[in-house]
């Protein structure tokens, strides 16, 4: 009885953790798209930003990573890091209620 009840628990964080690296990702897209627009990016270029910003979230543990690619990219225009930062948690949101 101990043991199912272990692996259920295991079970289920082991989907959490896959269903949080999903809305991360969706964010990280959203994120990516939102900024390809700023930089004024068009057509395969702004796939191809977004992609960046996804695979810039497997550099280190949290957001940091993301923040400082997208900041650090929208520094020549008038978007803080604030402004990213806040866009980030506003996007995690919208995936959250819409895929969560």
């Amino acid at each position: 009885m101990f043991e199912e009840r272990e692996n259920a628990f295991e079970a289920k964080y082991a989907h959490d953790q896959e269903l949080r690296f999903k809305l991360i990702a969706k964010r990280n897209k959203q994120l990516g798209l939102w900024a390809a627009e700023i930089l004024g990016k068009e057509g395969d270029a702004v796939d191809a930003y977004a992609l960046e910003v996804i695979k810039s979230d497997f550099e280190e543990t949290g957001d940091d990573d993301v923040m400082r690619k997208v900041a650090g990219d929208l520094a020549s225009t008038d978007i803080s890091e604030s402004d990213v930062r806040e866009k980030m948690n506003s996007l995690l949101v919208e995936v959250m209620e819409t895929d969560g």
